[in-house]
């Protein structure tokens, strides 16, 4: 296995390595439940290794290059419990592609997870604004000039989504029910839509000097709905793909423990910092009582 690095906390480990290679040092069933941003095949580049999956050629290989992860990740789940991905749908562009609209990342994730052993259990769609997406993105679909223009080019903002997915057809051995949520917060979150999810509400790394071209936290909002939602105070949360440590900070604010994996080194140290600062805030059982008992 190679460790590049590794730090921890009382409640929180991060290691510095290939996903691939750190996920088989995991004890199996050891886990209750994983959220997580997966790279989104070659849209965006985070390092120039080659283990890092946003570097892929194709669809066909960046999805065997993720079945390695994917493997590790149902072994390391708990029988019963939940995993959670976040994804949106990838752009086509004329110039890469030879047409303009969108590619199923979504539809691909459901077949590569159902394919390795993965039930397909829900999905939420997430509300997104249409003019700070074309201010971001700068997309033709949402220009008010394209659609004076010429409409047959526009079309709503690119939405993210949560797939969830459960690890075999059983009942879990501990039921998730210990986090207390009101009627009114499951009215809320049992929609099929998610609204109100402020875009910036994320951990912000200080920016390096060559960086790559993108740093995608997830909203802190999202997170902790799936921490709560899908795990119970004290249990543990992987992420195979840490980044800053969204998912981590969200975990040890709402009680639980975390386990994350991060390949680029800036982002491990930023993931180490913010676990630090919320663990300094937010009392949290340790993630190592279970082993030194």
């Amino acid at each position: 296995m190679n460790i590049i690095n590794q730090a921890s906390g009382k409640a929180w480990a991060m290691y510095h390595g290939d996903a691939a290679e750190v996920l088989t040092a995991l004890p199996s069933e050891s886990c209750d439940f994983s959220v997580f941003s997966p790279p989104f095949q070659a849209l965006y580049v985070y390092s120039p290794t080659e283990r890092d999956l946003g570097n892929c050629r194709t669809p066909a290989e960046f999805f065997e290059h993720l079945s390695f992860i994917t493997r590790e990740q149902y072994r390391i789940l708990r029988p019963g419990r939940l995993m959670a991905v976040h994804c949106a749908q990838i752009t086509a562009q004329k110039v890469l592609d030879g047409w303009i609209g969108l590619k199923d990342f979504r539809g691909q994730l459901i077949e590569h997870y159902g394919k390795h052993g993965f039930y397909y259990h829900r999905e939420v769609c997430i509300d997104k604004d249409p003019q700070a997406q074309a201010i971001r993105t700068h997309s033709k679909a949402l220009l008010f000039v394209q659609m004076r223009k010429d409409r047959s080019w526009i079309g709503p903002a690119i939405a993210d989504y949560i797939l969830v997915f459960r690890k075999g057809t059983e009942d879990p051995a501990v039921r998730i029910n210990q986090d207390p949520i009101t009627e009114e917060q499951w009215i809320e979150w049992a929609r099929p839509i998610w609204y109100g999810i402020r875009e910036t509400d994320t951990l912000q790394a200080p920016p390096k000097k060559n960086d790559e071209r993108h740093v995608a936290p997830l909203q802190l909002g999202v997170i902790e709905r799936c921490v709560r939602l899908w795990s119970n105070p004290g249990e543990t949360v992987l992420s195979p793909f840490a980044g800053i440590g969204s998912e981590g900070y969200e975990a040890v604010r709402n009680g639980r423990r975390f386990i994350g994996v991060e390949l680029k080194p800036e982002y491990f140290e930023q993931a180490c910092k913010n676990l630090r600062d919320a663990e300094i805030h937010f009392e949290t059982p340790s993630l190592f009582a279970e082993v030194s008992a």
